[in-house]
């Protein structure tokens, strides 16, 4: 879903910080199809079956089961939360955020500080964990995953003592201030795509603020925040501030409906998104949704190819493509188009699909079997369609590949603006490649969708660059770039793509509430 490339990179399928080890690695162990990992592999400390809210479980044993997406072994079961964990983990939570909201924030941003420090120690152990419950590459999460979480943590406990209002002066008679003040208990749903750095985005504004937050994983990936958890403890967060609770729907609507829950902050599909926002109405809660996407990549006569195509790289087949944002319809000026898409076709075909704890391999698996059948259907769809398939299209089975769910980086040409492959988002490693004139014809082209989360534009004219971002209905963009998403700028998207912004000054307004007020300087001339 989000990317920020720890390591500076230009493109993270080169990786500059990971080249001199990935070349010795591949001297030393060759890129090979995935290994058969040992099941529940993981370090002592993980709880294969646990409840992370203390409390009465009455959830009657209905459990989860963590999936290795590269072998489809059996990673962890976890049990669900039910009605009274649920209410058993919002009393601690409001207990113990009384108390937090009257710390002051520089203690608070220590935590915060001290919670970064510690998920930088255990980086390397994080993103092993991390990379057996998603299936992404090694060499991902090792530089991206847990490190973007951690920033995320520095930066909010840098924002937490800085918390402040507003002095007005009314006249000689009065004044007036305001009060940034916390929401209370907020709770927190997650994707699958980045689970730590999602629990990390959600828990750092919150706990900045002053509020408790109730955080429930996705339940595909649901390891990484037990283990935020733990951090959490170990830094000094007191007990109750940050809690998880496991489960599936009906776990997160005993969440989104609670009263006593006042702001709800999802990542997720946008039929889920319109479910949560329902149910936060009924009680008058407010929400932050960041939804799907169908981004816009668009490719100028005058932009540098080999740049493009490393963005578009970037935008489609990072993490397998399953990422919101990925610039999965790709405008290319027609003048320009053979030529770069012969530059992709063979970055493309050079790229590595393989066991993702290889740090050689760039390409891992899909999150399940499930949604690889889905991948797959709009791949055959795309085809029907006439679409012209370059490269890819197929499941990838070789060896013990065949126990995972891996998808060959797919290149489609040809295609139309309503081709289901174009309109309807498949999160995915599919790239749509489409020509373009002129831009004004680009930019509403680009912008016929419901969605709006991201968009990029690559051209060498700066003022053309500025102009066409101007026209994009899209809440993130890129200039000469993709994906990239420093903690300090807002993220989220317009229309069907969500509601709100994560990271950035802008996140603590979502996390607080203003409180007006006025001061008397002299007594009331009362007309009564």
């Amino acid at each position: 879903m989000y990317v920020r490339w720890g390591c500076g990179a230009e493109h993270p399928l080169d990786c500059r910080r990971l080249i001199s080890k990935q070349k010795d690695a591949s001297r030393e162990r060759p890129v090979r199809p995935i290994a058969r990992l040992k099941a529940c592999a993981m370090p002592e400390s993980h709880p294969l079956s646990t409840q992370s809210a203390e409390g009465p479980d009455t959830s009657d044993e209905e459990t989860l089961t963590s999936i290795n997406p590269a072998t489809g072994e059996t990673l962890a079961q976890l049990k669900c939360a039910g009605p009274a964990q649920i209410e058993a983990a919002i009393a601690r939570a409001r207990h113990a955020q009384a108390k937090w909201a009257a710390t002051p924030g520089a203690e608070r941003g220590r935590v915060l500080r001290r919670t970064a420090d510690l998920l930088r120690q255990r980086n390397d152990e994080l993103a092993e964990l991390e990379t057996r419950d998603t299936g992404k590459p090694i060499q991902e999460t090792r530089v991206v995953d847990v490190a973007s979480g951690a920033d995320c943590l520095e930066y909010h406990a840098g924002l937490a003592a800085t918390l402040s209002g507003e002095h007005l002066d009314l006249g000689p008679t009065a004044f007036g201030y305001t009060r940034r003040e916390p929401l209370g208990v907020v709770a927190g749903i997650g994707a699958w795509n980045y689970p730590l750095q999602i629990a990390c985005w959600k828990a750092a504004p919150a706990l900045a603020c002053g509020n408790a937050i109730i955080f429930k994983p996705a339940e595909l990936t649901p390891l990484s925040a037990i283990q935020l958890q733990k951090v959490f403890a170990q830094a000094g967060l007191p007990d109750g501030l940050f809690q998880i609770v496991q489960g599936r729907a009906a776990t997160g609507r005993l969440l989104t409906r609670h009263p006593m829950i006042r702001k709800v902050s999802l990542t997720g599909e946008v039929a889920t998104g319109k479910a949560v926002m329902a149910d936060a109405a009924t009680t008058l809660k407010s929400v932050t949704l960041e939804l799907g996407g169908k981004s816009p990549m668009i490719v100028f006569e005058d932009a540098s190819l080999d740049n493009a195509v490393s963005g578009a790289l970037l935008g489609n087949f990072y993490s397998a493509g399953e990422i919101c944002s990925n610039g999965t319809r790709v405008f290319v000026h027609r003048r320009i188009a053979a030529s770069f898409r012969e530059k992709l076709l063979k970055r493309v075909q050079a790229l590595r699909i393989g066991d993702p704890m290889n740090p050689a391999t760039q390409i891992g698996a899909l999150i399940s079997e499930h949604h690889m059948a889905k991948v797959l259907g709009y791949i055959a769809r795309g085809r029907l369609e006439g679409a012209r398939l370059l490269a890819g299209g197929n499941r990838v089975t070789e060896g013990t590949l065949a126990d995972g769910f891996f998808v060959a980086p797919t290149v489609f040409d040809e295609c139309q603006d309503d081709m289901a492959v174009v309109r309807e988002e498949i999160f995915g490693p599919v790239l749509c490649l489409l020509e373009f004139d002129d831009e004004s014809e680009v930019i509403e082209r680009a912008n016929a969708t419901d969605f709006g989360l991201a968009a990029g534009v690559f051209t060498a004219d700066i003022t053309r660059a500025h102009r066409v971002v101007a026209a994009l209905q899209a809440g993130t963009c890129w200039i000469n770039h993709y994906n990239m998403t420093p903690v300090e700028l807002p993220f989220g998207g317009v229309k069907l793509s969500g509601l709100g912004r994560e990271n950035g000054r802008a996140a603590l307004d979502h996390y607080t509430q203003i409180k007006s007020v006025y001061v008397a300087m002299r007594e009331i001339d009362a007309p009564y």
